[in-house]
Protein backbone atom coordinates (compact mmCIF):
# COMPACT_ATOMS: atom_id res chain seq x y z
CA UNK A 1 0.00 0.00 0.00
CA UNK A 2 1.34 3.24 -1.21
CA UNK A 3 -0.92 6.12 0.66
CA UNK A 4 -3.89 5.58 2.95
CA UNK A 5 -6.00 8.67 4.16
CA UNK A 6 -7.76 8.29 7.64
CA UNK A 7 -11.24 10.05 8.00
CA UNK A 8 -12.21 11.61 10.74
CA UNK A 9 -13.99 9.80 13.36
CA UNK A 10 -13.55 6.51 12.97
CA UNK A 11 -10.56 4.29 11.30
CA UNK A 12 -10.60 1.76 8.20
CA UNK A 13 -13.04 -1.47 9.13
CA UNK A 14 -10.32 -3.93 10.80
CA UNK A 15 -7.29 -2.19 9.07
CA UNK A 16 -5.60 -1.25 12.59
CA UNK A 17 -6.52 -5.06 13.94
CA UNK A 18 -3.12 -6.40 12.93
CA UNK A 19 -1.32 -3.79 14.58
CA UNK A 20 -2.65 -4.70 17.91
CA UNK A 21 -2.12 -8.43 17.34
CA UNK A 22 1.45 -7.42 16.89
CA UNK A 23 1.47 -5.94 20.71
CA UNK A 24 -0.80 -8.57 22.13
CA UNK A 25 1.30 -11.79 20.31
CA UNK A 26 4.39 -9.96 22.00
CA UNK A 27 3.00 -9.40 25.76
CA UNK A 28 4.21 -11.65 28.17
CA UNK A 29 2.26 -13.85 30.67
CA UNK A 30 3.15 -11.07 33.55
CA UNK A 31 1.84 -8.06 31.46
CA UNK A 32 5.38 -7.17 29.77
CA UNK A 33 5.92 -5.95 26.79
CA UNK A 34 9.43 -6.24 25.21
CA UNK A 35 10.30 -4.77 22.07
CA UNK A 36 9.98 -7.72 19.80
CA UNK A 37 10.30 -11.39 19.89
CA UNK A 38 13.47 -11.95 22.60
CA UNK A 39 13.86 -8.25 23.02
CA UNK A 40 14.14 -6.55 26.27
CA UNK A 41 11.19 -4.54 28.25
CA UNK A 42 11.80 -1.06 29.02
CA UNK A 43 9.12 1.19 30.52
CA UNK A 44 8.80 3.76 28.07
CA UNK A 45 8.31 1.71 25.51
CA UNK A 46 6.24 -0.52 27.11
CA UNK A 47 3.86 2.37 28.03
CA UNK A 48 4.03 2.70 24.01
CA UNK A 49 2.85 -0.41 23.68
CA UNK A 50 0.25 -0.08 25.84
CA UNK A 51 -1.34 3.03 24.73
CA UNK A 52 -2.18 1.17 21.43
CA UNK A 53 -3.72 -1.82 23.20
CA UNK A 54 -6.12 1.36 25.02
CA UNK A 55 -6.85 2.57 21.79
CA UNK A 56 -8.25 -0.58 20.26
CA UNK A 57 -10.48 -1.39 23.10
CA UNK A 58 -8.28 -4.30 25.03
CA UNK A 59 -8.48 -2.65 28.29
CA UNK A 60 -7.33 -6.23 30.09
CA UNK A 61 -4.12 -6.60 28.61
CA UNK A 62 -3.72 -2.58 28.95
CA UNK A 63 -4.47 -2.74 32.90
CA UNK A 64 -1.89 -6.19 32.76
CA UNK A 65 1.08 -3.92 31.07
CA UNK A 66 0.26 -1.24 34.24
CA UNK A 67 0.47 -3.93 36.55
CA UNK A 68 3.35 -4.57 35.38
CA UNK A 69 4.94 -1.47 36.16
CA UNK A 70 3.80 -1.74 39.59
CA UNK A 71 5.09 -5.42 40.24
CA UNK A 72 8.77 -4.24 39.02
CA UNK A 73 8.68 -0.79 40.37
CA UNK A 74 11.66 -0.33 42.04
CA UNK A 75 11.78 0.96 46.15
CA UNK A 76 13.15 4.51 45.04
CA UNK A 77 10.09 5.15 42.23
CA UNK A 78 12.36 4.18 39.41
CA UNK A 79 12.61 1.05 37.10
CA UNK A 80 16.12 -0.51 35.50
CA UNK A 81 16.60 1.24 31.93
CA UNK A 82 16.19 -2.55 30.22
CA UNK A 83 14.42 -5.46 31.85
CA UNK A 84 14.51 -9.05 30.87
CA UNK A 85 17.47 -10.16 28.33
CA UNK A 86 19.56 -7.57 29.80
CA UNK A 87 18.61 -7.23 33.35
CA UNK A 88 16.51 -10.74 35.53
CA UNK A 89 13.64 -9.74 35.78
CA UNK A 90 13.31 -11.57 39.30
CA UNK A 91 16.32 -9.33 40.49
CA UNK A 92 14.15 -6.05 39.73
CA UNK A 93 11.71 -7.49 42.41
CA UNK A 94 13.63 -7.49 45.01
CA UNK A 95 14.05 -4.52 47.21
CA UNK A 96 15.91 -1.90 45.35
CA UNK A 97 19.38 -1.53 47.67
CA UNK A 98 21.39 0.83 44.98
CA UNK A 99 23.76 -2.17 43.94
CA UNK A 100 23.61 -2.54 40.09
CA UNK A 101 22.54 -6.11 38.66
CA UNK A 102 25.69 -8.37 38.40
CA UNK A 103 27.56 -6.78 34.91
CA UNK A 104 25.25 -4.18 34.34
CA UNK A 105 25.92 -0.40 35.66
CA UNK A 106 22.94 1.49 37.42
CA UNK A 107 21.00 2.97 34.97
CA UNK A 108 17.58 4.30 35.69
CA UNK A 109 16.74 6.73 32.89
CA UNK A 110 14.27 9.51 34.02
CA UNK A 111 12.79 9.86 30.87
CA UNK A 112 11.74 6.12 31.08
CA UNK A 113 10.82 6.31 34.24
CA UNK A 114 8.42 9.43 34.08
CA UNK A 115 6.45 8.46 31.49
CA UNK A 116 4.33 6.16 33.39
CA UNK A 117 2.04 9.38 33.72
CA UNK A 118 1.75 9.47 30.23
CA UNK A 119 -0.19 5.60 29.63
CA UNK A 120 -1.96 6.00 32.97
CA UNK A 121 -3.78 9.47 32.07
CA UNK A 122 -4.01 8.11 28.31
CA UNK A 123 -6.26 5.11 29.46
CA UNK A 124 -8.08 6.85 32.17
CA UNK A 125 -9.30 9.25 29.10
CA UNK A 126 -9.94 6.08 27.14
CA UNK A 127 -11.95 4.49 30.03
CA UNK A 128 -12.90 6.89 32.57
CA UNK A 129 -11.90 4.62 34.77
CA UNK A 130 -11.32 6.12 38.04
CA UNK A 131 -10.67 2.61 40.14
CA UNK A 132 -7.83 2.54 37.66
CA UNK A 133 -6.25 5.54 38.81
CA UNK A 134 -6.57 5.21 41.68
CA UNK A 135 -5.13 2.43 42.01
CA UNK A 136 -1.99 3.31 39.93
CA UNK A 137 -1.48 7.15 41.69
CA UNK A 138 1.35 5.36 43.96
CA UNK A 139 3.45 4.33 41.28
CA UNK A 140 2.82 7.32 39.36
CA UNK A 141 3.81 9.47 42.79
CA UNK A 142 6.76 7.73 43.54
CA UNK A 143 8.05 7.75 39.81
CA UNK A 144 7.70 11.14 39.46
CA UNK A 145 9.59 11.97 42.88
CA UNK A 146 12.47 10.14 41.81
CA UNK A 147 12.43 11.78 38.43
CA UNK A 148 12.56 15.55 39.74
CA UNK A 149 15.20 13.84 42.12
CA UNK A 150 17.84 14.76 39.55
CA UNK A 151 16.23 18.58 38.61
CA UNK A 152 19.26 20.68 38.43
CA UNK A 153 18.48 24.36 39.96
CA UNK A 154 18.97 25.53 36.22
CA UNK A 155 15.85 23.37 35.01
CA UNK A 156 17.07 20.37 33.18
CA UNK A 157 16.78 17.11 34.46
CA UNK A 158 19.33 14.37 34.59
CA UNK A 159 19.33 12.02 31.71
CA UNK A 160 20.12 9.17 34.55
CA UNK A 161 20.43 8.18 37.97
CA UNK A 162 24.11 6.68 37.48
CA UNK A 163 26.94 7.32 39.33
CA UNK A 164 28.93 8.81 37.28
CA UNK A 165 30.02 12.21 35.38
CA UNK A 166 28.36 10.83 32.47
CA UNK A 167 25.16 11.00 33.89
CA UNK A 168 25.30 14.57 35.14
CA UNK A 169 24.28 15.24 31.92
CA UNK A 170 20.94 15.83 29.95
CA UNK A 171 19.15 14.92 27.42
CA UNK A 172 16.00 17.58 24.72
CA UNK A 173 14.33 14.50 24.02
CA UNK A 174 14.60 12.77 27.19
CA UNK A 175 13.31 16.69 29.43
CA UNK A 176 11.05 17.16 26.42
CA UNK A 177 8.91 14.05 26.93
CA UNK A 178 9.51 14.28 30.75
CA UNK A 179 7.65 17.83 29.99
CA UNK A 180 4.99 16.03 28.85
CA UNK A 181 4.72 13.01 31.66
CA UNK A 182 4.60 16.28 34.10
CA UNK A 183 1.63 17.78 32.68
CA UNK A 184 -0.01 14.32 32.31
CA UNK A 185 0.97 13.86 36.07
CA UNK A 186 -0.34 16.97 37.33
CA UNK A 187 -3.75 16.33 35.33
CA UNK A 188 -3.58 12.51 37.49
CA UNK A 189 -3.38 14.60 40.94
CA UNK A 190 -5.95 17.02 39.74
CA UNK A 191 -8.29 14.54 39.65
CA UNK A 192 -7.52 12.52 42.37
CA UNK A 193 -7.54 15.80 44.25
CA UNK A 194 -4.05 15.01 45.35
CA UNK A 195 -1.09 18.11 45.70
CA UNK A 196 0.94 18.83 42.35
CA UNK A 197 2.43 22.73 43.09
CA UNK A 198 6.04 21.15 43.37
CA UNK A 199 5.30 18.84 39.85
CA UNK A 200 3.29 22.30 38.37
CA UNK A 201 6.85 24.66 39.69
CA UNK A 202 9.26 21.80 38.66
CA UNK A 203 7.85 21.22 34.51
CA UNK A 204 7.75 25.29 34.31
CA UNK A 205 11.44 25.13 35.34
CA UNK A 206 12.00 22.58 33.00
CA UNK A 207 10.15 24.56 30.42
CA UNK A 208 11.96 27.27 30.94
CA UNK A 209 15.51 25.47 30.29
CA UNK A 210 14.00 23.42 27.08
CA UNK A 211 13.34 26.89 25.82
CA UNK A 212 16.30 29.46 26.57
CA UNK A 213 19.04 26.97 28.07
CA UNK A 214 20.27 25.09 25.09
CA UNK A 215 23.64 24.83 27.12
CA UNK A 216 22.68 22.93 29.65
CA UNK A 217 22.19 20.17 27.26
CA UNK A 218 24.73 17.72 25.68
CA UNK A 219 27.80 19.82 27.84
CA UNK A 220 29.71 16.10 28.38
CA UNK A 221 29.32 14.70 25.06
CA UNK A 222 28.50 14.78 21.32
CA UNK A 223 25.31 17.08 20.33
CA UNK A 224 22.54 14.60 19.68
CA UNK A 225 21.31 17.22 16.62
CA UNK A 226 21.91 14.77 14.06
CA UNK A 227 18.47 13.01 15.53
CA UNK A 228 15.46 13.97 14.55
CA UNK A 229 13.84 13.21 17.96
CA UNK A 230 16.04 16.26 19.34
CA UNK A 231 14.52 18.47 16.62
CA UNK A 232 10.50 17.77 16.89
CA UNK A 233 10.05 16.47 20.45
CA UNK A 234 10.28 20.10 21.92
CA UNK A 235 7.41 20.63 19.72
CA UNK A 236 5.51 17.26 20.47
CA UNK A 237 5.97 17.66 24.37
CA UNK A 238 4.34 21.24 23.97
CA UNK A 239 7.45 23.06 25.14
CA UNK A 240 7.58 25.06 22.36
CA UNK A 241 4.27 26.00 21.02
CA UNK A 242 2.70 29.29 18.88
CA UNK A 243 5.67 30.62 16.30
CA UNK A 244 8.20 29.19 18.15
CA UNK A 245 6.80 25.76 17.39
CA UNK A 246 6.17 26.33 13.54
CA UNK A 247 9.70 28.01 13.20
CA UNK A 248 11.72 24.65 14.79
CA UNK A 249 10.16 22.36 12.81
CA UNK A 250 10.14 24.31 9.17
CA UNK A 251 13.73 25.16 9.92
CA UNK A 252 14.77 21.55 9.77
CA UNK A 253 11.71 19.71 7.41
CA UNK A 254 14.26 18.87 4.42
CA UNK A 255 17.27 17.88 6.57
CA UNK A 256 15.00 15.51 8.47
CA UNK A 257 11.65 14.47 6.35
CA UNK A 258 12.43 12.64 2.81
CA UNK A 259 9.17 13.23 0.81
CA UNK A 260 7.08 10.56 -0.26
CA UNK A 261 9.08 8.00 2.68
CA UNK A 262 9.22 9.80 6.04
CA UNK A 263 11.04 11.27 8.78
CA UNK A 264 14.64 10.05 9.01
CA UNK A 265 15.93 8.98 12.67
CA UNK A 266 19.64 10.91 12.03
CA UNK A 267 20.23 13.54 9.61
CA UNK A 268 23.17 11.47 8.07
CA UNK A 269 21.71 8.43 7.20
CA UNK A 270 18.77 7.39 4.38
CA UNK A 271 16.79 5.44 7.28
CA UNK A 272 13.43 5.91 7.80
CA UNK A 273 12.02 5.02 11.23
CA UNK A 274 7.69 5.02 11.19
CA UNK A 275 7.74 5.61 15.00
CA UNK A 276 9.61 8.39 14.01
CA UNK A 277 7.46 9.70 11.39
CA UNK A 278 4.41 9.06 13.84
CA UNK A 279 5.78 11.49 16.77
CA UNK A 280 6.64 13.56 13.79
CA UNK A 281 2.19 13.49 12.72
CA UNK A 282 1.60 14.71 16.52
CA UNK A 283 4.08 17.32 16.23
CA UNK A 284 2.65 19.19 13.19
CA UNK A 285 -0.77 18.65 14.72
CA UNK A 286 -0.20 20.39 17.90
CA UNK A 287 0.87 23.41 15.71
CA UNK A 288 -2.39 22.90 13.62
CA UNK A 289 -1.06 21.82 10.66
CA UNK A 290 -3.71 19.06 10.33
CA UNK A 291 -3.07 18.16 6.41
CA UNK A 292 0.57 18.52 6.18
CA UNK A 293 0.29 15.44 9.22
CA UNK A 294 -2.01 13.59 7.33
CA UNK A 295 -0.05 13.44 3.95
CA UNK A 296 3.18 12.45 6.24
CA UNK A 297 0.99 10.00 8.12
CA UNK A 298 -0.13 8.47 4.16
CA UNK A 299 4.04 7.35 3.42
CA UNK A 300 3.89 5.20 6.64
CA UNK A 301 1.85 2.36 5.49
CA UNK A 302 4.07 1.21 2.46
CA UNK A 303 6.43 -0.10 6.05
CA UNK A 304 3.38 -2.62 6.42
CA UNK A 305 3.35 -6.19 6.77
CA UNK A 306 0.99 -8.12 5.36
CA UNK A 307 0.03 -9.05 9.27
CA UNK A 308 -0.93 -5.34 10.01
CA UNK A 309 2.14 -4.67 12.14
CA UNK A 310 4.68 -2.21 10.78
CA UNK A 311 8.52 -2.79 10.08
CA UNK A 312 10.64 -0.68 12.55
CA UNK A 313 12.35 1.37 9.44
CA UNK A 314 13.40 1.51 5.86
CA UNK A 315 16.76 1.65 4.60
CA UNK A 316 15.26 3.70 1.57
CA UNK A 317 18.84 3.82 -0.36
CA UNK A 318 18.67 0.18 -0.26
CA UNK A 319 15.04 -0.25 -0.03
CA UNK A 320 14.80 -3.09 2.29
CA UNK A 321 13.33 -3.13 5.96
CA UNK A 322 16.04 -2.39 7.96
CA UNK A 323 15.79 -3.64 10.90
CA UNK A 324 14.01 -6.54 10.30
CA UNK A 325 11.85 -6.36 13.49
CA UNK A 326 8.06 -4.99 14.15
CA UNK A 327 8.40 -3.46 17.55
CA UNK A 328 5.33 -3.14 19.78
CA UNK A 329 6.49 0.05 20.65
CA UNK A 330 5.96 1.53 16.63
CA UNK A 331 2.81 -0.38 16.52
CA UNK A 332 1.71 1.88 19.56
CA UNK A 333 2.90 4.85 18.10
CA UNK A 334 1.16 4.10 14.38
CA UNK A 335 -2.44 4.01 16.99
CA UNK A 336 -1.37 7.06 18.81
CA UNK A 337 -0.97 9.09 15.28
CA UNK A 338 -3.98 7.57 13.83
CA UNK A 339 -6.05 8.12 16.57
CA UNK A 340 -4.96 11.99 16.96
CA UNK A 341 -5.92 12.39 13.04
CA UNK A 342 -9.15 10.48 13.53
CA UNK A 343 -10.50 11.49 16.77
CA UNK A 344 -11.43 8.07 17.44
CA UNK A 345 -11.35 7.98 21.17
CA UNK A 346 -11.71 10.79 23.91
CA UNK A 347 -7.37 10.36 24.14
CA UNK A 348 -6.73 11.60 21.03
CA UNK A 349 -6.12 15.19 21.40
CA UNK A 350 -3.49 13.90 24.84
CA UNK A 351 -0.47 15.24 22.76
CA UNK A 352 -2.49 17.91 20.72
CA UNK A 353 -3.71 20.06 23.82
CA UNK A 354 -1.21 21.42 25.79
CA UNK A 355 -1.48 22.40 30.00
CA UNK A 356 -0.46 26.20 30.48
CA UNK A 357 2.05 26.62 32.92
CA UNK A 358 1.38 29.51 34.43
CA UNK A 359 -2.70 28.33 34.59
CA UNK A 360 -1.10 24.58 36.61
CA UNK A 361 1.13 26.57 38.74
CA UNK A 362 -2.37 29.01 39.40
CA UNK A 363 -4.19 26.17 40.01
CA UNK A 364 -2.68 24.89 42.81
CA UNK A 365 -4.83 27.08 45.45
CA UNK A 366 -7.21 24.96 44.72
CA UNK A 367 -6.03 21.55 45.16
CA UNK A 368 -2.85 21.90 47.48
CA UNK A 369 -3.48 20.44 50.87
Amino acid sequence: MEKLYLARGQFPPNFFDGTASRILSLQRADGAIPWFDGGVVDPWNHVEAAMGLSILGHWDEAIRAYDWLIDNQLADGSWWGELGASVPIDLVKATFDGDAPAGEPPVRDSNFCAYIAVGVWHHFLVSKDRVFLARMWPAVSQAMAFVLSLQSEHGEIRWAAWDSREADDALTTGCSSIYKSLECAIYIARELHEPFHEWAAARARLGDALRHKPHRFDRTWESKERYSMDWYYPVLSGALRGDAALSRLSGKWNIFVESGHGCRCVSDEPWITVAETCELVLALLTTGQPVRAMELFSWVHKYRHDSGAYWMGYQIAENVPWPEEMPAWTAGAVLLAADALCGVTPASRLFLDVLDENAAQQAKRFYHR
